[in-house]
């Protein structure tokens, strides 16, 4: 399985927690969601970190089986929706930048 994080690194603005997670949740998760070949989309909002960490109030992850459906994904119009929605939310709650990672996931379930 091939999982893409996309790491939100910066501050959250004074009083906007909610609204960012909101939005998030609300109006980014169900567009990617769409996104054709995704096998799951994960998001895990910062509670707490350690000394000196950078701070990522967001990782989001969305897993693909393969490198090829996630290309044929980030090509598509839904990911434009993506954006410009992200964008939406940078502006109201946000200030910092993502930067992607794209990894080989393998899950062990307990």
């Amino acid at each position: 399985m091939i999982t893409r994080y996309a790491m939100f690194e910066g501050r959250l603005k004074d009083g906007k927690t909610q609204a960012f997670r909101d939005g998030i949740r609300d109006r980014l998760v169900p567009i990617l969601k769409t996104f054709d070949g995704v096998l799951e989309v994960s998001i895990a909002f910062t509670n707490e970190r350690d000394d000196g960490a950078p701070d990522l109030p967001l990782i989001l992850a969305v897993s693909y089986p393969d490198v090829d459906t996630m290309r044929a994904a980030l090509a598509s119009p839904a990911r434009e929706q993506a954006i410009e929605v992200t964008g939406e939310i940078f502006a109201e709650c946000f200030d910092g930048h993502i930067h992607h990672h794209v990894t080989e996931r393998t899950a062990y379930p307990v």
